[in-house]
């Protein structure tokens, strides 16, 4: 906490601002948590000025006893009914009127109006918060890998019980038993069923259907259980009461190759272009991709976010990997026209000597 602190406090000099309101709402904002330890519920407002103590104003009235039990490093109050007007109040109070006030989090235009009728200026601190989240201490990485435990046994659990019969939804269930009774939260969990002799979806849904597991299926799936804000994340390609087919094979091995390859060049120095350059493996395999094929983790959907050759959504960043960042390499392998694909990789952090795996589940295409 303390290093998150000074942190913040260089980020306000650097860009001549004194106070900052760090906002999030509706369980939204991870920079309210990560400087405060409350997780947002309703609505939340931190009013930070390095020398001071920190003032959080939460929404709903009857969520504030808990607020004040976790965020102990500050003052905790109610917002009000106006909250930004609580916070100006607050700011006024801290000598911060006609001054420059910096915003990290999704404030809304009305809120973000109030705010600007006080300030001489509002500056926009979103980007010095997410290069604060790039590189992770090693206090987070022993938190991350409780997450990542979490989503490996969520992971153990839908390889035990998803079988023929079990619909979609209940493979939510199934996942989220093996680590909410455990004290995690879901992220998220996204399922793809499709029969693998006729293939008709690419990527799986963000929303279940109620179709029911059926034998010669492939099921892919995208897991994510957190530990507070330290969150694993696990991609699988399974085949249902079968063996796979050739054809899921032949996707499931360009998937793995590019998996390799990335993971191998992921070190301190390398740079987006020579991961992008890596994953060419899919393209003259005659294949493509839809998801991202690696993005940064763990604080929001971090930079940098890449694509392949063939699906290059904007210019390959001018980005260089550092070590303590954590991130995703998914290289989900789909045909050209989107009938059919298989998802595989997971989260990993770049060390001083290379990449590390924060997952033990097994890899590869696995039958049920």
């Amino acid at each position: 906490m303390g290093r998150r602190r000074d942190a913040l406090a260089a980020a306000l000099e650097a860009h001549d601002v004194e106070h900052v309101v760090v906002y999030g709402a509706n369980r939204s904002g991870p920079a309210v948590a990560w400087l405060t330890r409350w997780p947002v519920t309703r609505e939340a407002l931190a009013v930070i000025t390095p020398g001071e103590r920190d003032l959080l104003l939460v929404n709903f009235y009857n969520h504030v006893p808990n607020a004040q039990r976790l965020a102990t490093d500050c003052d905790v109050r109610w917002a009000g009914g106006k909250p930004m007007a609580t916070a100006v109040d607050e700011l006024r109070r801290r000598g911060a009127s006609g001054a420059a006030v910096g915003v990290i989090g999704p404030l809304g235009y009305q809120a973000h109006g109030v705010l600007s009728e006080f300030a001489g200026r509002v500056v926009s601190l979103d980007a010095a918060y997410t290069e604060m989240r790039l590189r992770k201490s090693e206090e987070e990485i022993d938190w991350l890998r409780v997450g990542a435990g979490l989503t490996d046994a969520a992971l153990a659990a839908l390889r035990e019980d998803a079988t023929v019969g079990v619909d979609e939804r209940e493979l939510g269930n199934i996942v989220e038993r093996a680590y909410v009774g455990r004290g995690a939260t879901t992220h998220i969990h996204y399922f793809g069923v499709t029969p693998m002799g006729a293939p008709a979806m690419s990527v799986p849904a963000q929303w279940p259907a109620g179709r029911a597991l059926q034998r010669g299926d492939a099921l892919t799936c995208e897991l994510s259980a957190s530990f507070w804000d330290y969150t694993g994340q696990v991609l699988r390609t399974f085949a249902v009461g079968e063996e796979p087919t050739a054809f899921f094979r032949e996707l499931h091995a360009v998937a793995d190759a590019v998996f390799d390859a990335l993971f191998e060049r992921l070190r301190p120095g390398a740079t987006a272009q020579e991961l992008v350059e890596a994953s060419s493996v899919i393209e003259e395999a005659g294949f493509t991709i839809r998801d991202d094929l690696v993005h940064g983790f763990v604080g929001g959907y971090l930079p940098p976010v890449l694509g392949s050759a063939s699906r290059a959504l904007e210019d390959v960043p001018d980005f260089v990997f550092e070590e303590g960042m954590a991130v995703v390499i998914q290289p989900n392998v789909i045909t050209l026209d989107e009938g059919a694909g298989v998802q595989t990789g997971e989260l990993v952090r770049v060390t001083h000597d290379g990449a590390e795996r924060l997952h033990d589940c097994e890899r590869g295409l696995v039958r049920l």
